[in-house]
């Protein structure tokens, strides 16, 4: 038998934690905490963002990063969403500390393992979509594999919004575009 939920209360997974840096016009950096975004081509990311402090700046600087919430980085993350950068300076305040990015003009914040940077392609007032083009990609060599981003190494967490928690990204269950391959026949 199963229970029937409205569609507000829909749980949908995963949902990362993202956090999204940007400068504001007076070079100030600026953080806030999106759970609603995905990768949405080769290069390319889409977040689906209220206004916020953090979408004025986007939309002045054209620029922004993407960092990746870890288990290490839970209370932080959970701050730049709980806070408004309208008020007060959430950066400073949660005692990180940041870098110019090298490609675009928006700020790396060193708390955070992973990192993405990116030029804004589009905003759309009406709607809240933000996408970006992902112009490269930093990542500490302490979550590294092979040169590649080990999930085990980085946890990152994800937003689960049926319990209003953190989880943390589990072990490799399969292998994409070959597990399913002995079904094809």
């Amino acid at each position: 038998m199963s229970k029937e939920f409205s569609g507000q209360k829909a749980c949908i997974a995963p949902e990362g934690v993202f956090i999204i840096g940007t400068y504001d016009e007076n070079g100030v950096p600026n953080a806030m905490n999106a759970a609603w975004g995905a990768q949405s081509d080769y290069g390319e990311i889409t977040l689906f963002l209220a206004p916020h402090k953090t979408t004025d700046n986007v939309k002045k600087t054209k620029a922004f990063t993407v960092a990746f919430a870890t288990k290490d980085t839970v209370e932080i993350a959970d701050y730049f969403g709980v806070e408004t950068g309208r008020k007060v300076n959430k950066i400073e305040k949660a005692g990180c500390h940041t870098h110019k990015s090298a490609h675009v003009n928006a700020p790396i914040i060193e708390e955070f393992p992973v990192t993405l940077e990116c030029e804004m392609k589009s905003y759309d007032d009406e709607t809240g979509i933000l996408i970006g083009k992902i112009v490269a990609e930093q990542a500490d060599e302490a979550v590294l594999t092979d040169g590649k981003v080990d999930y085990d190494k980085l946890q990152p967490i994800i937003f689960d919004i049926a319990t209003m928690t953190y989880r943390i990204v589990g072990p490799v269950v399969g292998r994409a575009f070959h597990d399913g391959l002995k079904l094809k026949g």
